[in-house]
């Protein structure tokens, strides 16, 4: 059985759980049982209501007035007791930041290995799941097999847009649990006091379907005028390179890599972007990538679908016009 970590938000299941969950039912369907869903602490009503159309059994549900704010250590105890309760053979969550995080601690309570950024995974020989992760970036993958020690399950976390979010055939109708994980004053000792959210001025960037990225032949925090207007016409979100945001030009969170957003868009614009390996690792599933760029050498112009060779300040204000003028 395979047990996914759900993480939610206010329209219900997060995108990222979402295609872990249809991550989930590849492997079940590959000769790993059935897919049930851990959700911790508080959540929308709405939450069940997309867990049945992804077709999961069982939900179980973590309550705990001490889990209303996130904490690693203790969603990785409500975890720990739900995996020991059902007897996963998997335990299964979204690589995205608290994703990651948890099933790391996870394994380091039950002394277990762990896959992290799976691409794929399915059930193999003698209890093994076998699993295809990315490493070094994105630029190679490993396979992994993996076995959780007797009674323990195997720990795995999906890269994301590894696949595409999909229902299942049929909803299910699950039955809901409710547990109180046995947490510690240890379990609690650094969880979140404040959250604030954040507001871009160009739209969410990992569910976009239109990307403009942005690297450092920008030239500088006041040259993002342009950039800002495309992305506006093209109804899409700017996702820029560490460069950017080291330099300040551009907050953290529009980042696109390795260390920031990945994002797997209809289209990737990438405008003065070299396109390091780290920075490929972010955007690399997008279904189309153009590149704008001066140096016809570059990583991201010798990779892209289709390259643009010029200077983005002459191109993109040519861009933004036409757009203007076909739309009336």
């Amino acid at each position: 059985m395979i047990l996914v970590l759900v993480e939610t938000q206010a329209d219900g299941v997060e995108l990222l759980s979402a295609e872990a969950l249809t991550f989930a039912r590849g492997i079940a369907a590959s000769g790993d049982g059935d897919v049930q869903a851990l959700v911790v602490g508080p959540h929308p009503a709405v939450t069940l209501e997309g867990l049945a159309a992804h077709g999961v059994s069982a939900v179980h549900h973590a309550d705990d007035d001490r889990l209303a704010a996130y904490s690693a250590a203790a969603w990785a105890a409500a975890a720990v007791d739900a995996a020991k309760a059902t007897g996963a053979t998997t335990l299964l969550a979204a690589a995205s930041p608290r994703g990651n995080e948890v099933l790391a601690h996870v394994a380091a309570r039950l002394d277990l290995s762990m896959a992290a950024n799976a691409v794929t995974a399915d059930a193999g020989t003698a209890g093994t799941l076998v699993v295809r992760r990315q490493v070094m970036g994105g630029a190679a993958l490993e396979e992994v097999h993996l076995s959780g020690a007797a009674g323990a399950p195997a720990l795995v976390t999906m890269a994301g847009h590894a696949v595409d979010p999909a229902p299942a055939a049929a909803p299910s109708s699950p039955s809901v649990s409710t547990f109180a994980p046995a947490l510690t004053d240890a379990d609690l000792v650094a969880r979140v006091v404040r959250s604030e959210p954040v507001v871009n001025e160009s739209g969410a960037l990992t569910t976009s379907r239109v990307v403009v990225g942005a690297g450092r032949g920008v030239g500088g925090a006041d040259q993002f005028g342009d950039l800002l207007e495309l992305t506006e016409l093209l109804g899409g979100a700017l996702g820029v390179s560490r460069v950017v945001t080291s330099l300040g030009w551009r907050p953290h969170h529009e980042q696109v890599g390795q260390t920031g957003s990945r994002v797997s868009p209809d289209l990737y614009l990438a405008c003065g972007i070299s396109g390091a390996i780290q920075h490929w690792a972010g955007m690399s599933s997008a279904k189309t990538i153009i590149a704008i760029n001066t140096d016809d050498e570059a990583p991201m112009v010798t990779k892209a679908h289709y390259a643009v060779i010029g200077d983005l300040h002459e191109i993109v204000p040519a861009v933004n016009a036409e757009i203007r003028k076909r739309k009336g």
